[in-house]
């Protein structure tokens, strides 16, 4: 052979996703494309996202999972967990003891929490006070509009819905310093710019008539109360996030991109949910999908990956079949479905070009994530990416297999090693995000329509 076809056999060169997308595939992905916007902005807080997830499923004919429950192939099930984390499954042909195919992804995003005692007066201004809740870059969450989501239980057992700027509602904000007198902060560090406790949300000037202190505070409480009925106390046992305004965008001259708040990991997350609802015949082996709560701080909690609460729903659709949780699980996989950080030209020295992820080469896997010497990775095996290779090539998925940046400038972690931890094989792999935990992320429509795509690939196996 003369040395181009030497160079067409042996050597591995990747493809914009675009050269390899059939025509008739388009129309699906813009599709695809538009109702994932749709879930965007219905889905800004974690319980949102469970309760649009629910309609979803619901309209696609599952229902409530009981524990007890009689089970055969092709029935659809969805366990709600405290309305911030929900699990769905289909049943397959096949029994439990040959394992579940499992995606995995998370619905918590970077945000502002208030923080249990957060309204106060300064100046005949009123604000509240935020507990910042993941990684995100302080400076980037001033001076753009909010909105602030979320419930307040109330002693009386009720549990009160708050949704404060949506639509043509007035906006919150949390100030910043004009330049002219900045000469100080500008001799800071980006991370020093803007303090934890300087992110402290306007939320009114207008003082209520009278001659009593904290007049603008009393106005602003009597507006809540008259609105949603709850006095001051009531913040107590509020879970109140703040999250940026406006709704999920088409990006670019050409909209070939996607932009909004909370993509990661609501990309992935939708992903695996609308593949799961679409299956369009019984898989083999029953398909799995968990969508988590508290992945930007660790997995923990009673509703976050490292939670029992996947355990005992797996164990108990095992014991609809007489089958024990631990054959099940060592004979499953999962598809860790998280971001990763796309290419950006304007920040190329922190990334290594011939192992990262690029915008439109499709959903990207990743072998481990963690940091530096692969610090908190599960580490898949060169089977398990085998597998998934060969999966992902017969369904047509375009793919490529990533690393988030270079060895030594920094690092990031998935629920992988959660879902490894209880002996399932694991791999990552996710869309490639630019501005990843900012306030206004972006992605390639492709990669979330490819995305789609390999999700349904790993329900089917």
């Amino acid at each position: 052979m003369e040395m181009k076809e030497w160079k067409e056999k042996l050597l591995y060169r990747q493809k914009n996703g675009w050269e390899r997308l059939e025509e008739a595939e388009k129309p699906l992905l813009e599709s695809y494309c538009q109702g994932y916007r749709s879930f965007l902005d219905a889905g800004k807080t974690e319980r949102a996202c469970v309760s649009e997830a629910i309609r979803l499923a619901q309209g696609a004919g599952f229902r409530p999972f009981r524990r007890g429950m009689e089970l055969k192939a092709g029935d659809k099930v969805y366990a709600d967990n405290r309305g911030k984390m929900i699990l769905l499954a289909v049943i397959g042909k096949q029994g439990l003891e040959h394992g579940a195919q499992i995606t995995a992804a998370h619905i918590d995003s970077p945000r502002l929490d208030l923080k249990p005692n957060p309204l106060y007066e300064e100046a005949e201004l009123c604000y509240l006070k935020t507990h910042y809740y993941g990684g995100i870059r302080k400076y980037q969450w001033v001076t753009i509009p909010l909105e602030l989501r979320g419930v307040v239980s109330m002693k009386d057992g009720r549990t009160i819905p708050v949704t404060i700027g949506e639509g043509d509602e007035p906006k919150l904000v949390i100030n910043d310093l004009l330049p002219h007198l900045g000469g100080e902060q500008n001799k800071k560090t980006l991370a020093e710019g803007i303090g934890g406790e300087q992110l402290n949300i306007l939320v009114g000037s207008r003082p209520m008539a009278g001659e009593e202190s904290d007049r603008v505070k009393t106005e602003i409480m009597r507006l809540l109360f008259e609105k949603y009925g709850f006095v001051e106390e009531d913040f107590i046992s509020a879970e109140l996030e703040a999250v940026p305004a406006g709704q999920a965008v088409e990006i670019g001259l050409d909209g070939s991109m996607i932009g909004s708040y909370g993509q990661d990991d609501r990309v992935c997350a939708y992903a695996a949910l609308k593949a799961l609802l679409d299956l369009n015949q019984v898989p083999e082996k029953t398909a799995v999908c968990v969508l988590a709560d508290k992945e930007e701080i660790g997995s923990d909690g009673v509703t976050g990956m490292q939670t029992a609460a996947f355990d005992t729903f797996m164990e108990d659709l095992c014991a609809s079949q007489g089958v024990p949780v631990r054959a099940c699980l060592e004979s499953s996989f999962c598809l860790s479905a998280d971001v990763t950080a796309a290419y950006d030209p304007n920040f190329g020295e922190v990334f290594e070009r011939r192992n990262c992820a690029r915008l439109n080469y499709g959903i990207a896997l990743c072998k481990y994530t963690g940091s530096r010497g692969k610090g908190g990775s599960s580490d898949a095996s060169a089977e398990v990416v085998g597998y998934v290779r060969r999966i992902f090539d017969q369904a047509g998925v375009v793919w490529q297999m990533t690393e988030l940046g270079k060895v030594d400038a920094g690092g990031g972690g998935t629920v992988a090693k959660y879902m490894a931890n209880r002996n399932i094989d694991t791999l990552d792999a996710g869309v490639p995000v630019l501005s990843m935990h900012a306030p206004f992320e972006t992605v390639a429509k492709l990669d979330c329509y490819m995305t789609y795509k390999a999700m349904g690939a790993v329900y089917l196996g």
